[in-house]
Order: C-alpha cells, then sequence, then structure tokens
C-alpha cells in the first residue's frame, strides 16, 4: 500500500487530491495537509472584497468531501520535510504535539508565502494597505473599503490605488479585477465622481500580466493587450502607472521606483497592493539532521522540478522544452511540486533591471486553471507511478491552454468581464514564429456582459466540481 501526502488544499492541492483519491482512495493512503479547513474559490474573493459576496459563498468545508473520495485529511502546517527518511513534520492546527507523516510519494502545492516583510510598511499586519489574497484578507480589504466609502458619503474625495507591492510581484490579473470591481460598485452607488481611481504596478506595459502581454485578432485586427486595458481604463476613468517598483509604504504614500531609476511617491486614501509571492519557509533535513533544501528548493523557497535553470532570458524564450513538464524534482523524483509552489525556469515576461541594480519584473503567474492543471498532471503521474512504476503525463506551459475571465462588476445587467483566451501560456516562438510565439486562432480578447455571466457560472461550475459532486471530473481545470 503507497502513501501520498499533499501538503497544501488549494487549486493545484485540491485538484489532485481528488484526482488521487477517485483513482487510488480506496486502496492506498492519500493524506492532505492545510493549514485551513476549508477549500477557499480565490477568484471570487475580489467581489468579498468589495462586499458584493458573502465569504461563506467561496468557501468548501475540506473534511466531509475527503471523507467521499477516501482521502486523510490533517489540518495543520508542514514545518519540516526529511526527503532521504519520506516523512514530513506537521505542527498542528491547535495545541499538541508535532506529527509524523510518512510518505512514498509527496506533492508539495503550498501556494505562496505572501512576502508582505519584503516590502516596509505593506500589508494588513503593517496597518497601511490592505490585501484580498487570503479570505481573512479579503473580508478585512471589504470592511476598510465600505468605511472609506462612508466618507464619500459625506462628501470627502478621496484616492483609491490598486496595484502590486513589490517589484517582483504577480497576480497582476486580481489588482486589475479589484480596481474594476471598485469603479462598478462606486458608479451603483452614484460616488464615482468622489472618487480617484490609481492602478499601480510593476508590469512593463498596462495588460502584461506576466505573461508579456498578448496580442490577439478582434474584428480581423490584431489587438494587443495593452491596448485592450487602456480602452476599459480611459472609459472608466482609470489612471495607471505601470514600470513601477514599490519599495516602500508609510500611512499616506506609496514609495516607489521606475524602470529610469527615477524615485517617487503615490499618495492614497485606500490601497490594494499584492505582496510577493516566495516559497513556504519549510525546512529540508538530511538524515542527519543536516539543511538539504539547495536540493530541493531554490533560495527562493519554490521546489526545483524538472526545468531548466540558469538559462539567460534570451535562451529561455527560444528554448520551450526549458520549462517542466511532469513538475517532478530531479533529486528526488518521489517529489512533486504544483501551483505556485514549483519554481519556473524565468520570468515569461522581459527582465527590467533600473539603473541602481533594482529588478523590476512581472513574476511568471502559476494561478488559477494553470494550478489546476498541474495538479491533474501531478496526480495521475503519482497514481501511474504507483500502479505500474511509469508515468506518461506531460504538459509544460508551452504546450499550455489558458482562460481568464477578469471581473469588471459582478451586476449581471449592467456588469462586465473580459474573457481572455491565451495558447500557449508561455509565448512558443519555434511554433508560433508570428512575433507573438502565440496561436492567433485561439488566443482572443473580448469584453461584455456576457462575460459577467460567465465569471459567475465559473464560480457556481467550480464550486461543484471542488465539492466532488457527480460529474466533477466532466469539469476542465
Amino acid at each position: 500500500m503507497a502513501r501520498v501526502v499533499i501538503i497544501g488544499a488549494g487549486f493545484a492541492g485540491h485538484t489532485a487530491a481528488l484526482y488521487l483519491g477517485a483513482q487510488l482512495g480506496k486502496r492506498h493512503t492519500i493524506t492532505v495537509v492545510n493549514r485551513y479547513d476549508y477549500f477557499g474559490f480565490v477568484p471570487s474573493w475580489v467581489w468579498v472584497g468589495v462586499g458584493h459576496m458573502r465569504p461563506e459563498q467561496t468557501t468548501i468545508p475540506l473534511k466531509p468531501v475527503y471523507d467521499r473520495m477516501h482521502v486523510n485529511f490533517v489540518q495543520g502546517k508542514v514545518t519540516e520535510v526529511h526527503p532521504d527518511e519520506r516523512y514530513v513534520t506537521v505542527a498542528p492546527h491547535q495545541q499538541g504535539q508535532p506529527e509524523r507523516l510518512d510518505y512514498d510519494y509527496l506533492l508539495i502545492a503550498t501556494g505562496p508565502k505572501l512576502n508582505f516583510a519584503a516590502t516596509p510598511g505593506l500589508g494588513p499586519a503593517a496597518g497601511n494597505t490592505v490585501s484580498i489574497c487570503t479570505l481573512d484578507h479579503a473580508i478585512e480589504a471589504r470592511d476598510s473599503y465600505l468605511e472609506h466609502v462612508q466618507r464619500l458619503e459625506k462628501g470627502e474625495r478621496l484616492r483609491f490605488v490598486v496595484g502590486t507591492g513589490h517589484p517582483g510581484a504577480t497576480c497582476q490579473g486580481a489588482a486589475l479585477e479589484y480596481i474594476s470591481n471598485i469603479h462598478k460598485d462606486l458608479v451603483r452607488r452614484r460616488l464615482r465622481d468622489r472618487a480617484e481611481l490609481i492602478y499601480l504596478s510593476n508590469e512593463a506595459a498596462l495588460g502584461d500580466f506576466g505573461v508579456g502581454g498578448l496580442t490577439a485578432k478582434h474584428k480581423g485586427q490584431l489587438l494587443s493587450s495593452e491596448d485592450f486595458i487602456k480602452a476599459v481604463y480611459k472609459e472608466y476613468g482609470i489612471e495607471w502607472h505601470v514600470q513601477r517598483g514599490v519599495h516602500k509604504v508609510n500611512d499616506r504614500h506609496i514609495l516607489w521606483e521606475d524602470y529610469a531609476g527615477q524615485y517617487g511617491e503615490t499618495a492614497y486614501d485606500f490601497a490594494m497592493l499584492i505582496p510577493q509571492f516566495t516559497g513556504q519557509p519549510i525546512r529540508y533535513l538530511g538524515q542527519d539532521g543536516s539543511d538539504i533544501a539547495d536540493k530541493v528548493v531554490m533560495p527562493n523557497g519554490l521546489v526545483k522540478v524538472d526545468a531548466i535553470y540558469g538559462l539567460d532570458y534570451a535562451s529561455l524564450r527560444n528554448q520551450p522544452d526549458a520549462w517542466p513538464a511532469t513538475y517532478q524534482n530531479p533529486t528526488y523524483p518521489n517529489i512533486f511540486a504544483a501551483g505556485i509552489a514549483f519554481a519556473p525556469p524565468g520570468p515569461i515576461s522581459a527582465p527590467h533591471i533600473t539603473p541602481n541594480g533594482t529588478a523590476i519584473t512581472a513574476t511568471a503567474p502559476r494561478t488559477g486553471m494553470i494550478a489546476g492543471i498541474i495538479g491533474r498532471i501531478t496526480a495521475l503521474n503519482i497514481a501511474e507511478m504507483i500502479t505500474s512504476g511509469t508515468m506518461h503525463h506531460r504538459e509544460r506551459m508551452t504546450e499550455m491552454f489558458a482562460a481568464c475571465i477578469a471581473s469588471m462588476g459582478d451586476s449581471l445587467w449592467d456588469g462586465e468581464a473580459a474573457t481572455i483566451i491565451m495558447y500557449p501560456v508561455v509565448p512558443d516562438h519555434r511554433r508560433y514564429p508570428n512575433g507573438t510565439g502565440r496561436d492567433l486562432f485561439v488566443t482572443h480578447m473580448e469584453l461584455g456582459t456576457s462575460g459577467a455571466w460567465m465569471k459567475r457560472m465559473v464560480h457556481e461550475t467550480f464550486m461543484h466540481k471542488f465539492k466532488a459532486r457527480p460529474g466533477w471530473q466532466i469539469i476542465p481545470e
């Protein structure tokens, strides 16, 4: 009987748990360790953050689902991994002794450490800016936002700043959704004329999203994501400032450095800034207790997988096979990583170093649909290794299709959403030598109320899937 341990129950880990439970749960031991006792549907937290969705509508209790899928659940935090002896140490959710979990296969799908500390003054703990990266953060953001709405109602004029809070941040799409939903909410409340909305980002250009931007055919013409998002922001009256890496926040100003190495600041009354994402602070220990982290993770804590590391950007751009296919650690082939937890071989967007030596580069996104796909791939490979000793499932991000529906107001009557489809996620300039590295027949961008209906449908459909209800495997990741 094989033992599989999954660390994390986000999009990647929970997806993997469902597939492994379905394929192996009755004959082998599948255990999920997660610090929360629920799965959170992160994409809908933009709605929680403006008070348009109840928090409980975005969560699923894990244990009832796992009981049906023959998966064990442990609520706690993994503090140590012992790859040579094949066990992890779990700090319990409540008081008690650490627990040892032995494994034959380990999937690390922790999601990111929200590294607010990398930017002094950033984040809820510092009391300056808010976040929508966890459910608790989204609730705090909602409460703060509604307090500022009350100030607007009293006649004040306020400045709302939304974007990224670190030169190497990712998840620009979440920031775009949040500021767009603030716009729509203030329009509905007839307060929009009292609010100044500013989008502040480390992207090379508006609409870069950490994927180097997009080019798609629209009405027979080529349209860039920069022009697409610019048109939306002009219509909404949202000001944008890109190519800026935030390095400090105080109670009144966001301090940044731009591509040219110039320093400046942006005043704010309310700010939601996405922090840097790094690997979770797990210790990797050898049989003698020595630190063997360099065999498992990169210096930032993200797990090494079957990628080619160390290539410069030009070489990486022309070598699609440098991106991982199986997400398997090269030193310990029984360890896999999925979602944010795996270390990409480099950025998708072109890196930039300022004259002061600061790297301002949007990090490659690996959340949502991408995380779910990788969770499925790793689960199916682990299942194959257990049952046949081989594995055949492979999908690089240079071969991966992804769709994103960015909410720009949740109303099904006058809300909107930007529907963005890209193939592949990471441009493959060998296969598509058209200057974009993507299939222009598939890659697509569209804005409209139909997107708002699709966004709500995605929420309902995926909540069905992640509850492992009948037909869940039919619904794609």
